[in-house]
C-alpha cells in the first residue's frame, strides 16, 4: 500500500508539541546527532532546529567548499566562507541589497531561523572531532555535544554522504568510536527541507528508542564507552530500524553505513 510520507499506519505518535515547536522531553537516553547538507543553510539547519527542539543533542555542518546562496540570478549567488560570516551578517547583508527579493524566495527567514539556531555556517572538514566543543555553548542543541563526537550523522544528499565517508576514510579513524553514517535525500528547497525535518526527527526517536533499549540491556557505563563491543547489540538493530522507517517515509530515499571516528 502506498502512503504519504510519515503517515503509515504502523508510524509511531508523536510527542506533542509545547510553545514555538519545543517537544515536551519524555526523558530517557539521547543518541548524539550531527546533520549535514552542502552549506549548512536549509536542510541540516531544519533538521538540526526540530531535533534541538525534541531536546536531542545536535551540531550540524556543510561540505561545500563555499557557502552558496541564490542571488538575484542563476550566474550571481550571494558566496560566503564557512565559519568566517554569521547567518545574522549574512541577514543583514541580503535584506539591504534586496528586501523584496530574498523576503520573496524564503532566504530572509531562513537566515532569520538559522541565526536563531547557532552563530554561523561549519564546515565538515574543518571540525576536529573529538576536540571539545567550547565556543559552541549558546548554540541549540550544544549541550551533550560539548566532548566533539556524535553517534549518528545524517546527510542530505548523496554528495554529501560521499563527501563525508571519503573524509572519515581520510582521517583514518583516530578514536577507533563507530558512527552511523545515514543520507537522507531531501530536495533542496524549503517546503522539502521540512518535510525532510519531520522524518529525520522521526528517524532519531526510533533509533534513540532502540538505544535506550540496549544501553540497559548491557549496562549503561558499558554502553557510553561507545566502543564497537559496547554498541555492538545497538549497531546491529539498525538497518531494521531504516527498513521500518523507509515504509513510513518513502519519498526520502535512504543509505546507511557504519563508519569510524
Amino acid at each position: 500500500m502506498e502512503v504519504a510520507n510519515g503517515t503509515s499506519a504502523s508510524a509511531a505518535p508523536a510527542p506533542a508539541p509545547t510553545t514555538n515547536g519545543e517537544r515536551e522531553d519524555p526523558g530517557g537516553f539521547k543518541l548524539k546527532f550531527c546533520t549535514v547538507c552542502a552549506s549548512n543553510q536549509n536542510r541540516s539547519m531544519e533538521a538540526h532546529l526540530r531535533l534541538s527542539q525534541a531536546h536531542y543533542p545536535v551540531i550540524s555542518f556543510g561540505t561545500g567548499s563555499l557557502v552558496r546562496l541564490p542571488g538575484p540570478s542563476i550566474t550571481q549567488p550571494n558566496v560566503y566562507q564557512f565559519n568566517k560570516v554569521s547567518y545574522d551578517a549574512m541577514y543583514k547583508e541580503l535584506h539591504d541589497k534586496d528586501p523584496r527579493l530574498y523576503t520573496a524566495n524564503g532566504l530572509l527567514n531562513m537566515l532569520g531561523r538559522n541565526r536563531q539556531v547557532k552563530w554561523g555556517p561549519e564546515r565538515w572538514q574543518d571540525w576536529q572531532i573529538g576536540i571539545p566543543r567550547t565556543e559552541h555553548t549558546t548554540d541549540r542543541g550544544s549541550e551533550g555535544t560539548e566532548g566533539g563526537v556524535v553517534d549518528v550523522v545524517i546527510t542530505c544528499e548523496e554528495r554529501c554522504w560521499d563527501a563525508v565517508i571519503d573524509d572519515l576514510l581520510n582521517r583514518g579513524s583516530p578514536l577507533n568510536r563507530p558512527v552511523h553514517v545515514i543520507n537522507i535525500d531531501i530536495k533542496d528547497n524549503h517546503e522539502e527541507a521540512s518535510i525532510g525535518g519531520r522524518g529525520i526527527l522521526d528517524l532519531a526517536d526510533s533509533l534513540n528508542n532502540a538505544a535506550k533499549e540496549e544501553r540497559e540491556a548491557i549496562g549503561t557505563a558499558a554502553f557510553d564507552i561507545a566502543s564497537a563491543a559496547s554498541r555492538a547489540s545497538f549497531d546491529e538493530r539498525v538497518p531494521e530500524i531504516i527498513g521500518e522507517w523507509q515504509e513510513r517515509w518513502p519519498n526520502l530515499p535512504a543509505t546507511w553505513t557504519l563508519a569510524w571516528f
